[in-house]
């Protein structure tokens, strides 16, 4: 099972990673411009493609991967995030004669669009979530690339059924599961009752997801047409005050607004970006 986040995590924490202590400080990472084709490897994951292109979001600039099987990711230009040749590098934007992708090449998520793609048979392979909105929003964004890839998304209507359902699925290593939960932070309800999950069955299983209370608030404010998202206090349903203070009536009406505000995966927070992706690598391995 994965918490990790390949946008939250600061590579660069604790240290350079050479075991240097004192003395005088090492020097930056070179700086080397990602121009189209070079090969190069994300720290904090390990995944290794070569760059096909760029997009700029709220959260600053990424680069696109291709790995060896055709595969798409965009990761975060962090500075000393990439290995090339083995040397830890800081990438820059290429400046150069690029041809820019027609808007149609690419789905919703960013990925290569498939042309004429006829959905697979359904893997045996699941991606859970925890709620409608939560699968409209993943089928919105990601709907393309499952489609490629056989893979069904599933609402569990809360994690807390989460292990009587893993118990009547039976996952294995053919038939994995994939879980997106929201408010999966620290010493929450949702953390603790991922942990406490059993071992033979969780190494199936992997359970990641957002820090917000709810998927509505992994939509960027902005794409909204809001400075930011309300703070509800403890106690008090989460989107029913969101919708009091916002002025946007019941939660019905507060959905609708939302969910026509999310086009691609520029409007969604990175931790979400992040948290679909591992999901969608750990249910298609082997597929």
């Amino acid at each position: 099972m994965g918490f990790s986040d390949r946008y939250g995590a600061d590579v660069l924490g604790g240290g350079d990673g050479s075991g240097h202590r004192g003395g005088h400080r090492p020097p930056p990472p070179p700086e080397v411009p990602a121009a189209p084709g070079l090969v190069v490897e994300d720290l904090s994951e390990g995944w290794v493609g070569a760059v096909t292109g760029f997009e700029k979001t709220y959260d600053g600039n990424f680069v696109r991967l291709e790995d060896r099987h055709g595969r798409e990711r965009l990761f975060k230009m962090r500075p000393g995030g990439f290995l090339v040749d083995g040397r830890r590098v800081t990438l820059t934007r290429y400046v150069g004669q690029q041809q820019v992708p027609a808007p149609e090449q690419r789905s919703n998520s960013g990925s290569r669009r498939v042309a004429d793609v006829r959905a697979k048979v359904a893997a045996p392979s699941r991606i859970w979530v925890e709620g409608l909105h939560d699968a409209a929003i993943v089928e919105q964004v990601w709907g393309h690339d499952l489609r490629v890839e056989g893979v069904v998304v599933e609402f569990i209507e809360g994690l807390d059924n989460l292990p009587e359902m893993l118990a009547a699925f039976g996952p294995g290593p053919e038939r994995r599961v994939g879980v997106l939960a929201d408010h999966l932070v620290e010493g929450s309800k949702e953390s603790r009752l991922v942990a406490g999950l059993d071992p033979a069955v969780a190494r199936h299983v992997m359970v990641t997801g957002h820090p917000y209370i709810d998927i509505w608030e992994a939509v960027k404010p902005a794409s909204v047409g809001i400075s930011a998202w309300p703070r509800v206090p403890r106690g008090e349903d989460w989107k029913t005050g969101v919708c009091r203070r916002l002025g946007w009536g019941t939660p019905q009406d507060g959905w609708r607004r939302v969910y026509s505000s999310v086009h691609t995966f520029r409007d969604l927070d990175a931790t979400l970006i992040g948290a679909v992706e591992r999901l969608v690598d750990f249910v298609t391995v082997g597929e």
